[in-house]
């Protein structure tokens, strides 16, 4: 059966009963080192939108859980979606391009929103389904047996998509149910002590940095999300130094510190406050070249969340500059 008759208008689900059924974890990464999960279910009955804790980490109507990768470049090298639970291949959907959705495909893209993927039948009226998925990735086919773990394809940027991920939606009887928190369908509060998942689950990360690097100028935000903006190391006669970092989760309200430090101390220093709620952006901060060279040694840029005068994330990213 193909994947597009298999989607539909689907509710959330009321809180389920106790289950045999449980997940593994879907990718082939570690979370907060080279994914992350970017959305999750939305817990707002109304018009607005909260993830499972009250956290922002959601939009009005969404029905899954968003596993994504910082890097087109982490999409082109190849990473693996592997089947959550045992099941059967309802459907798949292979030959959607990898693109960012526009204005210009939408049209192309209507009623195929979750590009390519895999639907899997399990026991008990479960259902899980892959979307976002690479083209020509697919491995399965309708009708196949699967277990927990074996490899389904890998993940793409095809359908309606702004970043590569994964996009796992959960179901039983054709109600979304969120893994996170079984039980609370229609409102949010503290983690959930019983989940669907298969052991620990997967870590509550509020927000953060995918990354950092150095370059000789602000980099275009295309660059940077395509994975191609780290110019590292820098020329010692580069005409700037620009640290600049790529942030997720962020809210109206939250400080990104800038900092750099080099042979001769401290050499960055920048600071900024969001205006929105922004579910990707980025900052940069540098300073031009004021003699010949810039001065051997190693250069440390470190970037900074701050919510509430808290720390939420940090990351740092260092370069040497060779002697002459």
């Amino acid at each position: 059966m193909r994947l597009a008759a298999l989607i539909a208008t689907v509710s959330l689900a009321a809180p389920v009963a106790a289950s045999d059924f449980r997940l593994q974890f879907p990718l082939d990464c570690t979370l907060g080192e080279d994914c992350h999960i970017q959305q999750f279910v939305d817990h707002d009955p109304g018009p607005g939108a909260t993830d499972f804790t009250c956290g922002t980490l959601s939009y009005e109507g969404h029905k899954g859980t968003d596993f994504a990768l910082p890097y087109l470049t982490d999409m082109e090298a190849g990473v693996a979606v592997r089947a959550a639970a045992d099941g059967v291949v309802r459907g798949t959907r292979d030959a959607m391009p990898d693109a960012y959705a526009t204005d210009a495909n939408a049209a192309a893209i209507k009623g195929r929103e979750c590009g390519n993927g895999v639907v899997l039948r399990h026991a008990g009226g479960w259902e899980t389904q892959y979307c976002h998925m690479k083209r020509g990735s697919i491995r399965v086919e309708t009708g196949a047996q699967v277990r927990a773990g074996d490899v389904l394809g890998e993940v793409g940027l095809s359908g309606k998509s702004q970043f590569p991920h994964l996009h796992l939606s959960v179901r039983r009887d054709g109600a979304v149910v969120d893994p996170f928190a079984p039980h609370s369908a229609d409102r949010c509060g503290a983690p959930a002590k019983d989940t669907l998942w298969a052991g620990p689950p997967p870590p509550y990360q509020p927000g953060g940095l995918l990354g950092a690097g150095f370059s000789t100028a602000v980099p275009a935000y295309d660059t940077i999300k395509q994975g191609h903006a780290d110019e590292t190391p820098l020329d010692a006669q580069a005409p700037a130094l620009v640290f600049w970092a790529y942030a997720y989760g962020g809210r109206a309200g939250d400080q990104l510190e800038l900092t750099v430090t080099g042979p001769d101390g401290a050499l960055v220093s920048d600071s900024t406050v969001l205006d929105r709620n922004q579910a990707q952006f980025f900052r940069a901060a540098g300073r031009r070249l004021r003699r010949d060279r810039w001065p051997d040694g190693t250069y440390t840029g470190t970037a900074r969340l701050l919510r509430d005068g808290q720390l939420v994330h940090s990351y740092s990213h260092s370069m040497t500059i060779p002697a002459r």
